[in-house]
Protein backbone atom coordinates (compact mmCIF):
# COMPACT_ATOMS: atom_id res chain seq x y z
CA UNK A 1 0.00 0.00 0.00
CA UNK A 2 0.73 3.65 -0.50
CA UNK A 3 1.61 5.69 2.31
CA UNK A 4 -0.73 9.11 2.22
CA UNK A 5 1.36 11.54 0.06
CA UNK A 6 1.56 15.09 1.92
CA UNK A 7 1.22 13.43 5.89
CA UNK A 8 2.97 15.78 8.42
CA UNK A 9 2.33 13.38 11.14
CA UNK A 10 5.05 10.52 12.75
CA UNK A 11 4.35 7.50 11.25
CA UNK A 12 3.68 4.68 13.29
CA UNK A 13 4.32 0.56 12.90
CA UNK A 14 1.79 -1.31 14.50
CA UNK A 15 2.35 -5.71 14.56
CA UNK A 16 -0.51 -7.49 15.41
CA UNK A 17 -0.01 -10.81 14.45
CA UNK A 18 -2.55 -12.18 17.37
CA UNK A 19 -6.58 -11.55 17.17
CA UNK A 20 -5.90 -10.26 21.17
CA UNK A 21 -3.44 -7.62 19.44
CA UNK A 22 -6.06 -6.73 16.84
CA UNK A 23 -8.56 -6.14 19.97
CA UNK A 24 -5.78 -3.99 21.83
CA UNK A 25 -4.97 -1.83 19.30
CA UNK A 26 -7.80 -1.75 16.74
CA UNK A 27 -10.98 -2.18 19.13
CA UNK A 28 -9.74 0.44 21.98
CA UNK A 29 -8.85 3.76 21.60
CA UNK A 30 -4.73 3.12 20.95
CA UNK A 31 -4.97 3.26 17.09
CA UNK A 32 -7.80 5.87 17.40
CA UNK A 33 -6.18 8.26 19.42
CA UNK A 34 -3.14 7.94 17.30
CA UNK A 35 -4.74 8.84 14.53
CA UNK A 36 -6.95 11.48 15.63
CA UNK A 37 -3.40 13.18 16.79
CA UNK A 38 -2.29 13.27 13.26
CA UNK A 39 -0.10 9.92 13.43
CA UNK A 40 -0.33 7.70 10.37
CA UNK A 41 -0.52 4.05 11.40
CA UNK A 42 1.01 0.88 9.39
CA UNK A 43 -0.61 -1.90 11.04
CA UNK A 44 0.78 -5.41 10.12
CA UNK A 45 -0.87 -8.46 10.73
CA UNK A 46 -1.43 -11.95 9.42
CA UNK A 47 -0.69 -11.93 5.60
CA UNK A 48 -4.04 -13.58 4.40
CA UNK A 49 -5.90 -11.38 6.70
CA UNK A 50 -5.27 -8.07 5.24
CA UNK A 51 -8.15 -7.72 3.10
CA UNK A 52 -10.47 -8.27 5.95
CA UNK A 53 -8.47 -5.98 8.28
CA UNK A 54 -8.62 -3.43 5.82
CA UNK A 55 -12.18 -3.67 5.30
CA UNK A 56 -13.26 -4.43 9.07
CA UNK A 57 -11.38 -1.98 10.34
CA UNK A 58 -9.95 0.88 7.29
CA UNK A 59 -10.20 4.18 7.57
CA UNK A 60 -7.69 7.24 6.65
CA UNK A 61 -4.44 7.47 8.41
CA UNK A 62 -4.47 3.79 8.36
CA UNK A 63 -2.79 1.37 6.01
CA UNK A 64 -2.49 -2.51 6.47
CA UNK A 65 0.81 -4.39 5.62
CA UNK A 66 0.86 -8.69 5.85
CA UNK A 67 3.98 -9.79 8.01
CA UNK A 68 5.41 -11.84 5.24
CA UNK A 69 5.03 -14.69 8.10
CA UNK A 70 5.82 -17.35 5.38
CA UNK A 71 9.03 -16.12 5.10
CA UNK A 72 9.81 -15.38 8.31
CA UNK A 73 8.66 -19.22 9.51
CA UNK A 74 11.16 -20.29 6.47
CA UNK A 75 14.33 -18.24 7.73
CA UNK A 76 13.96 -19.45 11.12
CA UNK A 77 13.49 -23.37 9.76
CA UNK A 78 16.59 -22.61 7.28
CA UNK A 79 19.14 -20.82 8.61
CA UNK A 80 20.86 -22.47 11.29
CA UNK A 81 17.80 -23.46 12.68
CA UNK A 82 18.73 -25.57 16.19
CA UNK A 83 20.95 -22.36 17.07
CA UNK A 84 17.64 -20.23 16.35
CA UNK A 85 15.90 -22.56 18.35
CA UNK A 86 18.21 -22.60 21.36
CA UNK A 87 18.52 -18.77 21.12
CA UNK A 88 14.61 -18.53 21.45
CA UNK A 89 14.17 -21.42 24.65
CA UNK A 90 16.76 -19.68 26.43
CA UNK A 91 15.42 -16.27 26.04
CA UNK A 92 12.03 -17.34 27.19
CA UNK A 93 13.50 -19.17 30.34
CA UNK A 94 16.36 -16.76 31.44
CA UNK A 95 14.86 -14.54 33.33
CA UNK A 96 16.47 -13.53 36.61
CA UNK A 97 15.82 -15.59 40.22
CA UNK A 98 14.62 -12.04 41.56
CA UNK A 99 10.66 -12.53 40.21
CA UNK A 100 8.99 -15.84 40.68
CA UNK A 101 9.95 -18.27 38.35
CA UNK A 102 7.69 -20.50 38.57
CA UNK A 103 6.03 -20.47 35.34
CA UNK A 104 9.31 -20.88 33.12
CA UNK A 105 10.78 -23.84 35.50
CA UNK A 106 7.53 -25.41 34.45
CA UNK A 107 7.95 -24.27 30.61
CA UNK A 108 11.54 -25.93 31.00
CA UNK A 109 9.75 -29.21 32.17
CA UNK A 110 7.43 -29.52 29.54
CA UNK A 111 10.12 -28.88 26.68
CA UNK A 112 12.01 -31.64 28.53
CA UNK A 113 9.72 -34.27 28.17
CA UNK A 114 8.27 -33.55 25.03
CA UNK A 115 11.05 -32.22 22.35
CA UNK A 116 13.08 -34.43 20.04
CA UNK A 117 15.92 -36.41 21.43
CA UNK A 118 18.66 -34.78 20.58
CA UNK A 119 17.06 -31.90 22.47
CA UNK A 120 16.42 -34.04 25.53
CA UNK A 121 19.80 -34.90 25.62
CA UNK A 122 21.15 -31.39 25.76
CA UNK A 123 18.78 -30.40 28.70
CA UNK A 124 21.70 -30.99 31.80
CA UNK A 125 23.24 -28.00 29.05
CA UNK A 126 20.47 -26.07 29.04
CA UNK A 127 19.83 -26.15 32.85
CA UNK A 128 23.04 -24.73 33.40
CA UNK A 129 23.00 -22.28 30.71
CA UNK A 130 19.77 -21.36 32.50
CA UNK A 131 20.86 -21.26 36.02
CA UNK A 132 23.50 -18.61 34.67
CA UNK A 133 21.40 -16.37 32.93
CA UNK A 134 19.56 -16.34 36.19
CA UNK A 135 22.29 -15.00 38.54
CA UNK A 136 23.99 -13.05 35.68
CA UNK A 137 22.76 -9.80 33.81
CA UNK A 138 25.92 -10.24 31.93
CA UNK A 139 24.76 -13.21 30.68
CA UNK A 140 21.34 -12.17 29.91
CA UNK A 141 22.38 -9.05 27.73
CA UNK A 142 24.50 -11.43 25.71
CA UNK A 143 21.75 -13.52 24.66
CA UNK A 144 19.51 -10.54 23.95
CA UNK A 145 22.38 -9.20 21.72
CA UNK A 146 23.25 -12.33 20.25
CA UNK A 147 19.69 -13.17 19.17
CA UNK A 148 20.40 -9.82 16.85
CA UNK A 149 22.46 -12.18 14.54
CA UNK A 150 19.65 -13.49 13.45
CA UNK A 151 17.92 -10.67 11.18
CA UNK A 152 16.47 -11.27 7.72
CA UNK A 153 15.70 -8.28 5.67
CA UNK A 154 12.09 -9.01 5.85
CA UNK A 155 10.52 -5.23 6.12
CA UNK A 156 13.50 -3.40 4.33
CA UNK A 157 11.51 -1.64 1.61
CA UNK A 158 8.67 -0.73 4.25
CA UNK A 159 11.36 0.98 5.95
CA UNK A 160 12.00 2.75 3.01
CA UNK A 161 8.12 3.28 2.00
CA UNK A 162 6.68 4.86 4.92
CA UNK A 163 9.47 5.74 6.98
CA UNK A 164 8.55 4.94 10.18
CA UNK A 165 9.24 7.15 13.74
CA UNK A 166 8.11 4.26 15.91
CA UNK A 167 7.35 0.69 15.78
CA UNK A 168 5.50 -0.98 17.99
CA UNK A 169 4.93 -5.06 18.73
CA UNK A 170 2.24 -6.43 20.87
CA UNK A 171 4.92 -8.64 22.06
CA UNK A 172 8.87 -7.79 22.95
CA UNK A 173 9.94 -9.98 20.34
CA UNK A 174 8.97 -13.01 21.20
CA UNK A 175 7.02 -14.30 18.65
CA UNK A 176 7.86 -13.54 14.51
CA UNK A 177 7.51 -10.03 15.71
CA UNK A 178 11.52 -10.39 16.60
CA UNK A 179 12.44 -9.57 13.08
CA UNK A 180 10.18 -6.80 12.78
CA UNK A 181 11.46 -5.36 15.81
CA UNK A 182 15.37 -6.41 14.92
CA UNK A 183 15.12 -4.32 11.80
CA UNK A 184 14.03 -1.50 13.95
CA UNK A 185 16.63 -1.41 16.22
CA UNK A 186 19.53 -1.95 12.89
CA UNK A 187 17.97 1.05 11.12
CA UNK A 188 17.86 3.10 14.41
CA UNK A 189 13.91 3.36 14.61
CA UNK A 190 12.93 3.82 18.41
CA UNK A 191 10.23 0.51 19.22
CA UNK A 192 8.60 -0.21 22.25
CA UNK A 193 6.57 -3.25 23.17
CA UNK A 194 3.09 -3.79 24.38
CA UNK A 195 2.37 -5.97 26.97
CA UNK A 196 -1.25 -7.48 25.99
CA UNK A 197 -0.82 -10.79 28.49
CA UNK A 198 -1.65 -10.44 32.25
CA UNK A 199 1.38 -13.25 32.02
CA UNK A 200 3.54 -12.38 29.99
CA UNK A 201 6.29 -10.43 31.92
CA UNK A 202 6.90 -13.79 34.22
CA UNK A 203 6.24 -16.45 31.78
CA UNK A 204 8.33 -15.05 28.76
CA UNK A 205 10.85 -13.37 29.57
CA UNK A 206 13.87 -11.91 27.50
CA UNK A 207 13.25 -9.65 24.62
CA UNK A 208 14.07 -11.67 21.21
CA UNK A 209 15.33 -8.02 20.03
CA UNK A 210 16.62 -4.87 21.60
CA UNK A 211 13.58 -3.22 22.72
CA UNK A 212 13.84 0.72 23.68
CA UNK A 213 10.55 0.77 25.72
CA UNK A 214 7.36 -1.42 27.18
CA UNK A 215 4.03 0.15 28.26
CA UNK A 216 2.70 -2.66 30.68
CA UNK A 217 -0.99 -2.71 32.95
CA UNK A 218 0.52 -1.88 36.13
CA UNK A 219 3.22 -1.39 39.07
CA UNK A 220 3.19 -5.39 39.74
CA UNK A 221 4.05 -6.40 35.96
CA UNK A 222 6.42 -3.19 35.77
CA UNK A 223 8.57 -4.80 38.42
CA UNK A 224 8.49 -7.75 36.81
CA UNK A 225 10.10 -6.52 33.59
CA UNK A 226 12.55 -4.54 35.52
CA UNK A 227 13.50 -7.24 38.12
CA UNK A 228 12.96 -10.25 35.83
CA UNK A 229 14.06 -9.12 32.14
CA UNK A 230 16.53 -5.89 33.57
CA UNK A 231 14.27 -3.03 31.88
CA UNK A 232 15.61 0.14 33.05
CA UNK A 233 12.68 1.28 35.00
CA UNK A 234 12.33 4.86 33.30
CA UNK A 235 11.76 3.23 29.97
CA UNK A 236 8.69 0.96 31.32
CA UNK A 237 5.37 2.90 30.97
CA UNK A 238 2.43 1.76 33.12
CA UNK A 239 -0.59 2.52 30.93
CA UNK A 240 -3.32 0.04 32.24
CA UNK A 241 -5.07 -2.19 30.06
CA UNK A 242 -6.46 -0.77 27.00
CA UNK A 243 -8.70 -4.26 25.76
CA UNK A 244 -10.72 -3.97 29.23
CA UNK A 245 -12.07 -0.25 29.00
CA UNK A 246 -14.79 -1.94 26.94
CA UNK A 247 -15.68 -3.86 29.79
CA UNK A 248 -15.13 -0.59 32.05
CA UNK A 249 -17.69 0.79 29.82
CA UNK A 250 -20.18 -2.10 28.80
CA UNK A 251 -19.64 -1.49 25.29
CA UNK A 252 -20.05 -5.33 24.57
CA UNK A 253 -22.48 -6.64 26.68
CA UNK A 254 -25.39 -8.44 25.16
CA UNK A 255 -28.86 -7.66 27.53
CA UNK A 256 -29.45 -10.59 29.24
CA UNK A 257 -32.40 -11.95 27.81
CA UNK A 258 -30.74 -12.34 24.00
CA UNK A 259 -27.72 -13.60 25.58
CA UNK A 260 -30.31 -16.49 27.45
CA UNK A 261 -31.94 -17.02 24.18
CA UNK A 262 -29.03 -17.24 21.99
CA UNK A 263 -27.48 -20.21 23.91
CA UNK A 264 -30.56 -21.89 24.95
CA UNK A 265 -30.43 -20.91 28.68
CA UNK A 266 -33.11 -20.88 31.28
CA UNK A 267 -33.68 -17.40 32.77
CA UNK A 268 -35.00 -19.37 35.88
CA UNK A 269 -31.45 -20.95 36.80
CA UNK A 270 -28.14 -19.40 38.02
CA UNK A 271 -26.30 -19.65 35.22
CA UNK A 272 -22.12 -21.19 35.81
CA UNK A 273 -19.84 -20.09 33.01
CA UNK A 274 -16.72 -21.82 33.01
CA UNK A 275 -14.19 -20.64 30.75
CA UNK A 276 -11.07 -23.84 29.95
CA UNK A 277 -8.07 -22.67 30.45
CA UNK A 278 -4.49 -24.62 31.07
CA UNK A 279 -5.31 -27.53 27.96
CA UNK A 280 -0.88 -27.65 27.34
CA UNK A 281 -0.77 -28.50 30.84
CA UNK A 282 -4.07 -30.83 31.44
CA UNK A 283 -7.14 -31.95 30.77
CA UNK A 284 -9.74 -29.38 31.66
CA UNK A 285 -12.23 -32.65 31.42
CA UNK A 286 -12.80 -33.44 35.24
CA UNK A 287 -13.47 -29.88 35.92
CA UNK A 288 -16.13 -29.76 33.14
CA UNK A 289 -17.74 -33.03 34.37
CA UNK A 290 -17.53 -32.12 37.92
CA UNK A 291 -19.75 -29.31 37.40
CA UNK A 292 -21.64 -31.09 35.06
CA UNK A 293 -22.49 -33.71 37.39
CA UNK A 294 -23.65 -30.72 40.06
CA UNK A 295 -26.33 -28.77 37.71
CA UNK A 296 -27.61 -31.92 35.78
CA UNK A 297 -28.23 -33.35 38.99
CA UNK A 298 -29.31 -30.40 40.67
CA UNK A 299 -26.93 -30.52 43.65
CA UNK A 300 -26.07 -27.22 44.45
CA UNK A 301 -27.90 -25.22 47.15
CA UNK A 302 -29.87 -23.40 43.88
CA UNK A 303 -31.28 -24.82 40.17
CA UNK A 304 -28.22 -23.52 38.15
CA UNK A 305 -26.55 -24.29 34.40
CA UNK A 306 -23.56 -24.43 32.80
CA UNK A 307 -22.25 -22.60 30.16
CA UNK A 308 -18.55 -23.99 28.51
CA UNK A 309 -16.18 -22.09 26.60
CA UNK A 310 -13.77 -23.69 25.24
CA UNK A 311 -10.04 -22.95 24.79
CA UNK A 312 -8.20 -21.91 21.42
CA UNK A 313 -5.97 -24.89 21.61
CA UNK A 314 -9.20 -27.40 21.41
CA UNK A 315 -9.26 -26.23 17.97
CA UNK A 316 -5.33 -27.03 17.43
CA UNK A 317 -4.24 -30.01 15.72
CA UNK A 318 -3.29 -32.19 18.23
CA UNK A 319 -5.40 -35.18 18.70
CA UNK A 320 -5.73 -35.03 22.51
CA UNK A 321 -6.91 -31.12 22.31
CA UNK A 322 -9.40 -32.32 19.75
CA UNK A 323 -10.38 -35.60 21.75
CA UNK A 324 -11.30 -33.38 24.99
CA UNK A 325 -13.61 -30.54 22.58
CA UNK A 326 -15.77 -33.70 21.91
CA UNK A 327 -15.68 -34.88 25.24
CA UNK A 328 -16.88 -32.14 26.31
CA UNK A 329 -19.20 -31.57 23.49
CA UNK A 330 -20.97 -34.75 24.40
CA UNK A 331 -21.32 -33.67 27.48
CA UNK A 332 -23.33 -30.90 26.71
CA UNK A 333 -25.61 -33.13 24.38
CA UNK A 334 -25.78 -35.53 27.11
CA UNK A 335 -26.23 -33.52 30.52
CA UNK A 336 -29.38 -31.57 30.98
CA UNK A 337 -28.56 -27.96 31.63
CA UNK A 338 -24.75 -28.29 29.76
CA UNK A 339 -24.14 -25.67 27.14
CA UNK A 340 -21.40 -24.95 24.92
CA UNK A 341 -19.74 -22.01 23.58
CA UNK A 342 -18.20 -22.36 19.95
CA UNK A 343 -15.70 -18.97 19.30
CA UNK A 344 -15.84 -17.23 16.14
CA UNK A 345 -12.27 -16.57 15.14
CA UNK A 346 -11.83 -13.29 12.79
CA UNK A 347 -9.37 -15.06 10.89
CA UNK A 348 -7.80 -18.34 10.24
CA UNK A 349 -4.41 -16.82 10.96
CA UNK A 350 -5.74 -14.63 13.94
CA UNK A 351 -6.38 -17.64 16.58
CA UNK A 352 -10.12 -18.40 17.44
CA UNK A 353 -10.23 -15.62 20.16
CA UNK A 354 -10.23 -12.39 18.33
CA UNK A 355 -12.68 -8.96 17.78
CA UNK A 356 -15.42 -11.14 16.71
CA UNK A 357 -15.32 -12.77 20.19
CA UNK A 358 -15.77 -9.64 22.53
CA UNK A 359 -19.61 -9.52 22.98
CA UNK A 360 -19.58 -12.93 23.47
CA UNK A 361 -16.80 -13.35 26.17
CA UNK A 362 -18.02 -9.98 27.86
CA UNK A 363 -21.76 -11.68 28.17
CA UNK A 364 -20.84 -14.44 29.65
CA UNK A 365 -18.55 -12.85 32.29
CA UNK A 366 -21.50 -10.47 33.27
CA UNK A 367 -24.51 -12.24 33.27
CA UNK A 368 -22.49 -15.32 34.89
CA UNK A 369 -24.16 -15.63 38.85
CA UNK A 370 -20.41 -17.58 39.53
CA UNK A 371 -17.45 -17.48 36.78
CA UNK A 372 -15.07 -20.74 37.00
CA UNK A 373 -11.84 -21.50 35.16
CA UNK A 374 -8.03 -22.27 36.19
CA UNK A 375 -6.49 -19.27 36.79
CA UNK A 376 -7.16 -17.89 33.43
CA UNK A 377 -6.53 -14.33 32.67
CA UNK A 378 -9.65 -14.30 32.97
CA UNK A 379 -10.18 -14.26 36.12
CA UNK A 380 -9.13 -10.35 35.97
CA UNK A 381 -11.80 -10.10 33.88
CA UNK A 382 -14.71 -11.53 35.74
CA UNK A 383 -13.44 -8.96 38.63
CA UNK A 384 -13.49 -6.48 36.41
CA UNK A 385 -17.19 -7.21 36.26
CA UNK A 386 -17.49 -8.01 39.34
CA UNK A 387 -18.22 -11.49 39.67
CA UNK A 388 -17.82 -14.07 42.04
CA UNK A 389 -14.69 -16.15 41.16
CA UNK A 390 -13.90 -19.67 41.91
CA UNK A 391 -10.52 -21.29 39.78
CA UNK A 392 -11.25 -24.90 39.44
CA UNK A 393 -8.19 -27.24 39.69
CA UNK A 394 -9.15 -31.12 40.09
CA UNK A 395 -6.37 -32.87 39.16
CA UNK A 396 -6.47 -35.67 36.02
CA UNK A 397 -4.96 -39.23 37.62
CA UNK A 398 -2.08 -39.55 35.16
CA UNK A 399 -2.56 -36.22 33.27
CA UNK A 400 -2.64 -36.50 29.42
CA UNK A 401 -2.37 -40.07 28.70
CA UNK A 402 0.10 -40.12 26.25
CA UNK A 403 3.84 -41.12 25.78
CA UNK A 404 5.78 -37.57 26.02
CA UNK A 405 2.90 -35.52 26.75
CA UNK A 406 4.19 -33.49 29.70
CA UNK A 407 1.00 -33.15 32.49
CA UNK A 408 1.24 -30.76 35.24
CA UNK A 409 -1.07 -31.53 37.98
CA UNK A 410 -3.38 -28.36 38.40
CA UNK A 411 -2.83 -28.61 42.13
CA UNK A 412 0.76 -27.79 41.57
CA UNK A 413 0.24 -24.39 39.73
CA UNK A 414 -1.25 -22.58 42.49
CA UNK A 415 2.42 -20.72 42.66
CA UNK A 416 2.64 -19.51 39.86
CA UNK A 417 3.23 -15.43 39.87
CA UNK A 418 -0.51 -14.72 38.26
CA UNK A 419 -1.58 -17.60 39.86
CA UNK A 420 -0.62 -16.61 43.81
CA UNK A 421 -1.55 -13.10 43.31
CA UNK A 422 -5.29 -14.20 42.87
CA UNK A 423 -4.88 -16.37 45.77
CA UNK A 424 -2.93 -14.06 47.79
CA UNK A 425 -5.45 -11.19 47.16
CA UNK A 426 -8.45 -13.30 48.01
CA UNK A 427 -10.13 -11.93 45.15
CA UNK A 428 -11.80 -16.01 44.07
CA UNK A 429 -11.65 -19.19 45.71
CA UNK A 430 -9.78 -22.00 45.06
CA UNK A 431 -11.37 -25.39 44.62
CA UNK A 432 -9.12 -28.92 44.82
CA UNK A 433 -11.97 -31.62 44.82
CA UNK A 434 -15.56 -32.05 43.79
CA UNK A 435 -16.73 -31.27 47.35
CA UNK A 436 -15.00 -27.88 47.55
CA UNK A 437 -16.36 -27.12 44.58
CA UNK A 438 -20.08 -27.70 45.35
CA UNK A 439 -19.24 -25.69 48.64
CA UNK A 440 -17.91 -22.64 46.97
CA UNK A 441 -20.16 -22.58 43.81
CA UNK A 442 -23.04 -22.54 46.45
CA UNK A 443 -21.40 -20.07 48.93
CA UNK A 444 -21.24 -17.82 46.06
CA UNK A 445 -24.83 -18.11 44.94
CA UNK A 446 -26.08 -17.63 48.53
CA UNK A 447 -23.81 -14.45 48.69
CA UNK A 448 -22.73 -13.00 45.63
CA UNK A 449 -21.30 -10.06 47.12
CA UNK A 450 -18.57 -12.59 49.13
CA UNK A 451 -15.00 -11.42 48.32
CA UNK A 452 -16.32 -8.46 46.20
CA UNK A 453 -14.03 -5.75 48.42
CA UNK A 454 -11.02 -8.13 47.78
CA UNK A 455 -12.19 -8.58 43.72
CA UNK A 456 -12.28 -4.67 43.38
CA UNK A 457 -9.01 -4.07 45.01
CA UNK A 458 -7.16 -7.18 43.17
CA UNK A 459 -8.58 -5.39 39.62
CA UNK A 460 -6.94 -2.02 40.62
CA UNK A 461 -3.65 -3.38 42.07
CA UNK A 462 -3.68 -5.68 38.15
CA UNK A 463 -5.03 -3.24 36.20
CA UNK A 464 -4.58 0.08 37.27
CA UNK A 465 -6.69 2.27 36.02
CA UNK A 466 -10.50 1.81 35.88
CA UNK A 467 -11.91 4.65 34.89
CA UNK A 468 -11.62 3.27 30.95
CA UNK A 469 -8.60 5.55 29.89
CA UNK A 470 -6.01 3.38 29.28
CA UNK A 471 -6.39 3.02 25.52
CA UNK A 472 -6.11 7.09 25.79
CA UNK A 473 -3.15 6.70 28.19
CA UNK A 474 -1.14 4.20 26.12
CA UNK A 475 -1.66 6.18 22.68
CA UNK A 476 -0.43 9.27 24.62
CA UNK A 477 3.06 7.21 25.76
CA UNK A 478 3.39 5.88 21.89
CA UNK A 479 2.77 9.54 20.14
CA UNK A 480 5.07 10.98 23.06
CA UNK A 481 7.61 8.20 21.49
CA UNK A 482 7.07 8.78 17.93
CA UNK A 483 7.32 12.58 18.14
CA UNK A 484 10.29 13.07 20.25
CA UNK A 485 11.89 9.19 19.96
CA UNK A 486 11.64 9.49 23.94
CA UNK A 487 9.03 9.91 26.05
CA UNK A 488 8.13 13.23 27.74
CA UNK A 489 8.30 13.59 31.45
CA UNK A 490 4.50 13.50 31.83
CA UNK A 491 4.89 9.86 30.90
CA UNK A 492 7.56 8.18 32.80
CA UNK A 493 6.75 7.39 35.10
CA UNK A 494 2.89 6.83 34.75
CA UNK A 495 2.20 5.82 38.44
CA UNK A 496 -1.27 4.47 39.57
CA UNK A 497 -4.21 6.69 39.84
CA UNK A 498 -7.42 4.78 39.96
CA UNK A 499 -10.64 6.29 38.31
Amino acid sequence: MTPASGHDGPTIFVSADHGLAIVYFLQTDVVHKLIEGGARVVLFTEDSLVPTVQERFGRPGLAVEGLRLDRAKAYVEKVASERQWWLHFLRRVGGSRRINTEAMDSYVDQVGAEQANRRRLLMPLAWASIALLRRARWARRGLVGWQSRYSPDLYGDLFDQYQPDLVVASTAGWRLDRFLLRQAAQRGVTNAAAMIGWDNPSSYSLPGAPVDYVTCWSELQKEELVLGSDWPPERVHIGGMPTYDGYLDGRWVLPRDGYFDQHGLDPERKLLSYACSFVSFSPNLPNVEALARLVSEDRLSQPAQLLVRLHPNHFMDVHLFRREREQIRRLAVEHPHVHLVEPVPLGEGLGYYSGEDMPEKASMMAHADVFLTVYSTMVVEAAVHDRPIVSVCLDTPGGWDWPRKYSLPLSEIGGWPTHARFRQAGAGRVALDEADLKSHVDAYLEDPMADAEARRAFVQREITFTDGSAGRRTAEFLASLARDGQVTDEHLPMQAAAG
